[in-house]
């Protein structure tokens, strides 16, 4: 099972679910606490350390850490940033326990190891910017408790300033906003940590947001043949514009259909003629083509051209009631007739469907989302919701929603796929995987993760879409 992340009031409830089972709330501060001071001093050399602590239960782990690391020898300053006169619950109590001097304020040391256990995942109010240029600028690793300080845990974005962590460690599960951009960033390292909560809990908390981990895929079946493993189309662009659909022509075949045809005028199939074998090429009418159901799942966009004449073979498509991946110029030419689009997607409810914007495209097909105010997991969801379709909302931080609120999120694409083709490629793989019978969110999940795990075998520096063919 892939991972859940869990949203920070989902996490409340997990606590609040193991304290219901019997766990006291103090049992589940000390290990959490406890945890951290372990992964401290497994990545540290015993030196000053300064614990910043807040007001909340954020900073009640921080005098378990604090009261920790000096039992075991390391010099140790705590700072609290609030009145200690109106710590309440666990964090009064472990306060108490606190038997050194204790700080009132910010005073930073230059090279301490500072742990940051000032506010945590919940923060509803802005970071004060001055904190966290003092902190950032110290010059000492920092370990975050949770998220770093000023980390919105659901969106992964800053409230007013943030604290740059070189280790994170937090409880149970991952949060959306460690993962991310730029929380993940933002956190350096992050390491989960046991503290008794019961992994049984997970189902009654009933989270629809994972990492996107390796799903499995079709196997060839030694009665199979190759009508049985699907038949890709792929829609190709002018003969100045052809390069496009052949990656994703080369990707759908590399991703187990078991046939794939390049659709395309005359003069577009001369040139793919040279360059393919495998690939079969067809310059009969798109509504032809499709007529053959045996064709049953097809990748349009890449290098198609941005207008009329795309949005009536998107049309055609849709029609035909064929799995789609559509991507690029076939998500553009909707611009300005995007309820068009959703409403011959929803013409066939259970015919799965796939868009793959990257950000620019996003912003024009969904313009009226408010992208600044949401994060990129509920824009991405929100979108699949109104498209009735699967939403790849491409990215260092690819985010995979479905129409009923299932969603992942990537973490394996290395910075060298940011090339030209790599879209091109990733279509094509999901589309090569739709024609093989996969689910539409399964499907899509899938491409994006072998997507960045073949690129992860090449050197960053000079991959190219080409390479990456190879690599799958």
């Amino acid at each position: 099972m892939p991972q859940a992340l869990l949203t920070p009031e989902e996490m409340s409830r997990a606590d609040a679910l193991a304290i219901e089972s019997g766990i006291n709330s103090l049992t589940l501060m000390e290990n959490a606490g406890r945890t951290v001071a372990e992964e401290i001093t497994r990545r540290f050399g015993a030196r000053p350390v300064l614990v910043l602590c807040g007001p909340g239960n954020n900073g009640g782990d921080g005098f378990v850490i604090a009261r920790y690391l000096h039992r075991w020898g390391w010099p140790v300053r705590v700072q609290l940033l609030g009145d200690r006169n109106r710590l309440t619950g666990d964090a009064a109590a472990m306060a108490a326990q606190w038997q050194g001097a204790l700080e009132a304020g910010l005073k930073i040391d230059d090279k301490a190891l500072i742990v940051d256990a000032i506010f945590g995942a919940g923060l509803s109010r802005d970071f004060p910017a001055d904190w966290a240029r003092a902190i950032n600028g110290a010059g000492g690793p920092v370990v975050a408790v949770d998220v770093p300080s000023g980390l919105d845990g659901l969106t992964g974005k800053p409230r007013g300033a943030c604290v740059q962590a070189h280790v994170t460690v937090t409880f149970f599960r991952l949060k959306p906003g460690h993962v991310l951009l730029p929380g993940r960033m933002l956190c350096g390292e992050t390491v989960v940590a046991d503290i008794g909560i019961a992994e049984t809990l997970i189902e009654s908390i009933g989270p629809n947001t994972w990492i996107n981990d390796e799903i499995p895929i079709p196997k060839p079946s030694v009665e199979g043949h190759k009508y049985s493993r699907g038949h890709a189309v792929v829609v190709s662009g002018g003969p100045l514009n052809t390069g496009a659909a052949r990656l994703a022509a080369r990707a759908a075949l590399l991703s187990g259909a078991g046939l794939v045809t390049l659709s395309g005028s005359p003069e577009a199939l001369a040139i793919h003629a040279a360059n393919v074998a495998e690939i079969m090429l067809s310059d009969a009418e798109l509504l032809q083509l499709l007529g053959d159901r045996r064709k049953n799942a097809v990748v349009i966009g890449p290098a198609a051209g941005v207008g009329m004449d795309t949005r009536d073979k998107v049309e055609t498509v849709l029609l035909s009631g064929a799995a789609a991946v559509h991507d690029a110029d076939a998500l553009t030419s909707f611009a300005e007739e995007q309820e068009r689009l959703f409403r011959l997607i929803a013409l066939v409810p259970h015919r799965p469907v796939v868009l793959t914007p990257h950000t620019g495209e996003f912003g024009k097909l969904f313009r009226n989302l408010n992208q600044d105010a949401s994060s990129k997991l509920e824009l991405a969801r929100e979108a699949a919701r109104r498209a009735g379709a699967v939403v790849v909302l491409k990215g260092a931080d690819t985010v995979i929603a479905a129409p009923d609120g299932r969603a992942r999120i990537n973490v394996n694409a290395p910075p060298g796929l940011a090339t030209a083709g790599s879209g091109d490629v990733l279509a094509g793989m999901a589309g090569g995987l739709l024609a093989q019978g996969m689910d539409g969110f399964e499907a899509a999940a899938a491409a994006v993760w072998r997507h960045g795990a073949a690129a992860r075998r090449l050197d960053g520096r000079s991959l190219t879409a080409e390479r990456l063919l190879g690599a799958l």
